[in-house]
C-alpha cells in the first residue's frame, strides 16, 4: 500500500512525538507529550501513513520570527523523522513537499528549524541563515579588560517570579535581534522555564537569575550546574541556558555573577550570540573557547511577502532573480529597494537561489560571500556590491533556542 501523508485526530500529539522519539531511538515521557500538547497545535502535525502505521513525522510551531525592521509569521518546523524500516522510500520528501505547501496557504512567507543533519535541509531550499557559536569557557582565564568594577546586584528568583519578568525583557532584546521568535505565556512555562528530571540531562535544577539596577531589571539568565569533583577539587560545569541584557553595562555584569559562580571549571552555552560584546570586553577572548556552527536555517516560502516584509538600506535599488526548483511559485525577478519591492520583467542585477536567499535575508552573510560559495551570480556589473548594501544589517542574527 502507498504512504498517505495525513493530519492526525486528536491523539496526534502522542502518536506524532512517540515516531520521532523512534526515529531517533528513544520514547518520550508522559510529561513531554502533556507540555507538547499545549503548544503545538495537532493541525501543523503530519504523518507519514503506512496502512494504518505512522512511519514518519514532520510538524512546526506557529511562531513569528524577528526580521530587519520587523516580524513576519514563520513556521518554526520541528518533530522531523523516519522510521528505520521505512527510510530511502521518498518519505521525508513527501512530507517536505506537503509541510512547505500546508506553511504557504498557511500564509506564512518563511519556515525555520534547527538541523539535526544539515545535509537533508538544503535539497529543499532551506540555507543557513543565523550561525551560531559554542562558548566552552575556562572561568580562571575569565576577566575583563578595563574593569570598571561591579554595579547593581543580582539575585536567584523562583520560577514563578521569573514568568512574570522576563518576558517583558526578552521581548525588548527580540525586537532588535534578526532570528529571534515570539513566545506565548505557554511557551515560557512548558519550554525555557520548565524543568523536568528529563530536560537536566545528568547535571542540577535550573536557576533563575535577576540582574537589576535600582531595583529596575536589566538583564537575566537561566542556568544549571553539573556537578563534578575530582581527587576533592571542584570541576563542575555551568551550564547557561540563556542570558540577556539591554546595555553595554548590564551584559558585562550578568556575565561577572555567571562567571563568579562558585566550584565551576567550565562554563558552557550551546548557543551563544555572535553578536555579544562579550568577546571584545574580556582580557583573554581565547579563553571563551567560542566555535561556530550552522544555527537556525530558513525557508523563504513566499519570496515577495517575505522580501516585502523586511526593511533595507537607503541605496539603489536591485532587480534580484531568484531560482526555486521546490517551490516553483516563488520564481522570478524582483525589484528591491528602501520602501520598494516589486515583481519586474527587467534584466537581474543578481540571479540568486533560494536558499542563498535564505542565507542573505536576516543579514548573516552578504551576496559577496553568496558568490564564492556559487550561491549567487551577478548579472550585471555592481550588482553584488548593491545588493550586498541593500540587505545590510548593524548586527549578525541570533536564535537561542533549539526547538
Amino acid at each position: 500500500m502507498a504512504i498517505e501523508i495525513i493530519t492526525p485526530p486528536s491523539g496526534g500529539v502522542r502518536t506524532g512525538l512517540e515516531t520521532v522519539h523512534m526515529a531517533f531511538g528513544e520514547l518520550p515521557s508522559d510529561e513531554e507529550v502533556e507540555r507538547e500538547e499545549k503548544v503545538m497545535p495537532v493541525d501543523r502535525i503530519l504523518l507519514a501513513d503506512d496502512d494504518g502505521s505512522a512511519v514518519g513525522v514532520a510538524a512546526s510551531y506557529p511562531l513569528g520570527l524577528t526580521i530587519p525592521g520587523g516580524e513576519l509569521p514563520a513556521g518554526g518546523v520541528t518533530w522531523v523523522g523516519v522510521l528505520p524500516s521505512h527510510r530511502r522510500r521518498g518519505v521525508l520528501t513527501a512530507m517536505m513537499r506537503h509541510q512547505l505547501d500546508d506553511i504557504h496557504a498557511r500564509g506564512e512567507p518563511l519556515a525555520i528549524l534547527w538541523a539535526s543533519e544539515p545535509p537533508i535541509y538544503g535539497r529543499f531550499g532551506y540555507g543557513i541563515a543565523a550561525p551560531a557559536l559554542e562558548l566552552d569557557a575556562d572561568r580562571g582565564r575569565f576577566g575583563f579588560r578595563n574593569d570598571p568594577g561591579p554595579t547593581g546586584a543580582v539575585r536567584l528568583v523562583e520560577q514563578d517570579e521569573a514568568a512574570r519578568v522576563f518576558p517583558p525583557l526578552y521581548d525588548v532584546v527580540r525586537r532588535s535581534t534578526p532570528g529571534m521568535i515570539t513566545r506565548t505565556a505557554a511557551w515560557w512555562r512548558e519550554g525555557r522555564l520548565e524543568d523536568s528530571e528529563q530536560s537536566r540531562r545528568g547535571a542540577g535544577p535550573k536557576f533563575y537569575a535577576a540582574y537589576e539596577v535600582e531595583g529596575e531589571l536589566a538583564g537575566y539568565a537561566v542556568y544549571r550546574v553539573k556537578g563534578n569533583w575530582e581527587g576533592g577539587v571542584p570541576q563542575s560545569e555551568l551550564r547557561i541556558l540563556e542570558a540577556f541584557a539591554v546595555t553595554p553595562s548590564a551584559t558585562r555584569e550578568l556575565w561577572r555573577f555567571l562567571f563568579g559562580i562558585d566550584l565551576i571549571a567550565k562554563v558552557n552555552v550551546f548557543s551563544f550570540d555572535p553578536g555579544s560584546p562579550l568577546f571584545l570586553m574580556v582580557a583573554d577572548a581565547r579563553s571563551l573557547r567560542l566555535r561556530m556552527f550552522d544555527g537556525l536555517w530558513l525557508r523563504v516560502v513566499d519570496v515577495e511577502a517575505a522580501l516585502r516584509g523586511r526593511s533595507y538600506a537607503d541605496v539603489e535599488p536591485v532587480v534580484l532573480a531568484v531560482r526555486d526548483a521546490f517551490c516553483p511559485w516563488n520564481e522570478g525577478r524582483f525589484r528591491i529597494g528602501p520602501g520598494e519591492v516589486e515583481p519586474t520583467r527587467a534584466a537581474a542585477d543578481v540571479e540568486v537561489d533560494v536558499s542563498g536567499l535564505a542565507s542573505a535575508y536576516l543579514g548573516a552573510f552578504d551576496f559577496h560571500r553568496l558568490a564564492t560559495a556559487e550561491l549567487a551570480r551577478e548579472r550585471r556589473k555592481g550588482g553584488l556590491e548593491r545588493a550586498s548594501a541593500l540587505f545590510h544589517t548593524t548586527r549578525p542574527p541570533f536564535c537561542p533556542e533549539v526547538f
